[in-house]
């Protein structure tokens, strides 16, 4: 039988403490049905994706900036891993737009603002703490890698096992069935991805745990940003 697929909302402004840290479920989410909740910095929400403290530890979250908003330094004790959805995102070290894809490795600190708004999809603390690269990458102009079948796929980061990438799939494309070592999640940024379990608009947060399988296709051109290999074989 396949594992169980949970849908979550927010349904509260507050938020809850070990939100959805049980690593050996399948966690798919409609981000675009979920409520917005407020954050420390005025003018700044987010929508709780997977949570182990109310403010700290493990964190994967949806964050709107309105413009002329802000956020106080701090500090990333395991790390932060950025893909910007939507305007211009910046802190003091530059400025990044859309499809911008960032990297601030343990310990690192930052005070991130965005003068017109934005909308990053945001995890925080989850490096594994020699991973110390910190990177910058505008996807939007990389080259694309011909991947299996039609598929194209961008790089974005590699350690020991773990692997982040852009992947565009072309209109009516099926991928072979496969099993994920160390587990998937996929973000869908564009399109519609589809497998045999259910359908999953842009906005889409998918989790799938540690030995998982799927037989995943579209129908029309999407885009989704994938890791694998990060989830441990348990809770």
């Amino acid at each position: 039988m396949p594992p169980e697929n949970i849908e979550k909302t927010a349904e509260t402004s507050v938020l809850p403490e070990n939100l959805n840290m049980d690593f050996s479920q399948r966690l798919t989410i409609n981000t675009a049905e979920m409520a917005w909740l407020p954050s420390p910095a005025k003018g700044v929400r987010r929508k709780p994706l997977e949570r182990a403290q109310r403010e700290a530890g493990h964190t994967t979250s949806i964050v709107e900036y309105a413009p002329g908003t802000s956020f106080s330094e701090h500090r990333h004790p395991l790390g932060e891993e950025i893909f910007v959805l939507e305007g211009i995102f910046s802190d003091e070290n530059g400025d990044y737009p859309a499809g911008s894809y960032l990297r601030n490795p343990p310990g690192s600190r930052h005070a991130p603002f965005s003068k017109e708004g934005c909308r990053i999809f945001v995890k925080l603390n989850q490096f594994d703490p020699k991973d110390l690269e910190q990177v910058r990458i505008q996807t939007v102009e990389q080259p694309w890698r011909q991947g299996i079948g039609g598929l194209q796929v961008m790089p974005l980061h590699d350690f020991e096992g773990q692997h982040t990438a852009l992947v565009k799939w072309p209109a009516a494309e099926r991928f072979q069935p496969h099993r994920h070592f160390g587990g998937e999640e996929i973000l869908v940024i564009s399109g519609t991805f589809q497998d045999e379990y259910a359908r999953y608009p842009a906005g889409s947060w998918l989790r799938s745990p540690h030995l998982s399988q799927h037989n995943p296709f579209v129908y029309e051109d999407t885009l989704i940003l994938v890791k694998v290999g990060h989830l441990p074989s348990g809770s």
